[in-house]
């Protein structure tokens, strides 16, 4: 997912865990409607079965992934920033008053439009930094994740299950990175992400960070984050709360975002 961010500083340790496994690939067959009663398959991908309520209590993974178009607000230190994304190729555009950062497909691409000296995050990373942490649960229904269960976190007296998200080889720019997504026992509703990033030099790669998920909003029947809040952590465990990230103006919709909008301009740059 490979996929965090610079501005929120993300890193981490996985709990040791049981048995992996990938997602299932169960075989249905079906007979078509005609004479020669030919034979089709039809593979549905299952996931584990906590992971499975999880989604569920989410709004389901059938109506996310049949979902073409995310958009979203947030506010910068420089003004507001939206967030466009094809929920279909991951194309997307960050559009702010001072910059522009987007990704066609192929290259992430980067547009000041100050001429000044840009602090934020790495646009090469940054076009997907924040997405990956707003789509969560739904994200781990990507190709390539590998599932198993994790040490239960405990914080302030409550114990949330775990499960552990690992990467195949070759997916995504940092397959070696790691996720425990922690849910509420009776709910199922995701409550924190511990994460590893392993993109930002000087960081402990195994070294878990956290976020905390404790406000929903239901966009077009699926439960979204209004907002995220860092933590700090210390020995795999999340301390003191940061300043959350806040989402407003959330749009997700089964119409695909027009994709003009994501080539990259003239006067823009690709990043490498």
């Amino acid at each position: 997912m490979k996929h965090l961010f610079y501005t929120l500083s993300l890193a981490l340790i996985l709990f040791s865990c049981k048995t992996e496994t990938k997602p299932e690939v169960k075989t249905e067959t079906k007979v078509e409607a005609d004479t020669t009663k030919k034979k089709v398959e039809v593979k549905t991908k299952t996931y584990p079965e906590n992971l499975t309520k999880v989604f569920n209590a989410h709004g389901g993974v059938d109506l996310w992934k049949s979902m073409k178009s995310l958009e979203y607000t947030q506010d910068k230190p420089d003004g507001k920033e939206v967030t466009i994304t094809d929920l279909n190729n991951r194309k997307a555009l960050l559009e702010s008053e001072n910059y522009t950062i987007g990704f066609d497909g192929t290259k992430p691409w980067f547009l000041n439009k100050t001429g000044k000296e840009f602090k934020g995050y790495d646009p090469k990373f940054g076009y997907n930094l924040m997405f990956y942490f707003y789509t969560m649960p739904f994200i781990l229904s990507d190709d390539g994740i590998k599932f198993s269960e994790a040490e239960a976190l405990v914080f302030e007296g409550v114990t949330y299950p775990g499960i552990k998200i690992s990467y195949d080889n070759g997916v995504g720019a940092t397959p070696e990175d790691i996720y425990v997504l922690y849910y509420n026992a009776e709910t199922f509703k995701m409550e924190w992400l511990g994460y590893t990033v392993n993109f930002v030099p000087g960081i402990d790669t195994k070294e878990l960070h956290f976020r905390r998920y404790s406000d929903w909003q239901d966009v077009n029947g699926l439960l979204l984050p209004k907002t995220i809040t860092g933590y700090g952590f210390k020995d795999d465990k999340p301390t003191t709360p940061k300043t959350p990230n806040t989402f407003t103006d959330v749009k997700i919709t089964k119409m695909a975002p027009e994709a003009s909008q994501f080539v990259k301009p003239e006067k823009a740059t690709f990043v490498e």
